[in-house]
């Protein structure tokens, strides 16, 4: 049987970054749920289909073909057959996948994928709907967080090491728009499984998040 571990919360709260770090730890695979929705979004994009064409991104989404490979360890995503990896973390690509990632067909495609993936190998799963809807039976279940300003400012810094240039309140209106969008949304919105452990990382650090979640699984 394989072991499930799921990371859920909103943007900007360290999800990928400490999911990583889990799975390494553990010896599990990481697989990063939204660097799939990302692939759908960049897919999407390159179509010109507009963010409010539901009927549109129906429709392509059975077109694309998403698909996970490893390379020494790493996630990288394939996109008909390219490898997008890097190409995924663009600000109007994140916007994309958060209006797109509600409309149902897009997500019954990705669920199906990450589903099977899971059924196979010991993973660390992060995203908004892990341990409600993708993985329900998962052996731990985190529900990640931190107050919006540590976010935006996380965020900010990130954009900013890149040579991005921002402002720290778009970055925070963008953030609480994309909770807003995430939280109400009628397919799987962003919430805290019943049996999910909070923790918020506002004060906290990396490895001290990190430490927190191994915590949690029991040592064999």
């Amino acid at each position: 049987m394989s072991y499930q571990i799921a990371i859920d919360g909103p943007a900007g709260a360290g999800k990928s970054t400490v999911a990583k770090a889990v799975a390494e730890k553990l010896g599990f695979i990481y697989v990063d749920t939204g660097a799939m929705y990302r692939a759908m979004a960049l897919y999407l994009l390159r179509q010109h289909i507009d963010a409010a064409d539901t009927e549109k991104i129906s429709e392509a989404s059975r077109h694309a073909d998403i698909t996970i490979s490893y390379v020494d360890g790493a996630q990288q995503v394939l996109l008909d057959g390219e490898n997008v990896t890097n190409l995924l973390r663009a600000e109007e690509v994140g916007n994309m996948a958060s209006a797109s990632s509600v409309n149902p067909d897009v997500r019954k495609k990705l669920v199906e994928l990450q589903q099977k993936l899971a059924a196979r190998e010991n993973v660390v799963m992060d995203g908004r709907d892990i341990g409600t809807c993708v993985l329900p039976g998962a052996d731990v279940k985190v529900y990640l967080t931190a107050s919006t300003a540590c976010r935006a400012k996380r965020r900010y810094d990130e954009l900013s090491a890149k040579g991005k240039e921002c402002s720290l309140e778009a970055v925070e209106a963008d953030i609480r728009e994309r909770d807003e969008r995430d939280m109400t949304r009628e397919v799987s919105p962003l919430r805290q499984a019943e049996d999910a452990v909070l923790v918020d990382s506002s004060n906290m650090t990396v490895e001290e998040v990190i430490d927190k979640i191994i915590s949690l699984v029991p040592k064999s």
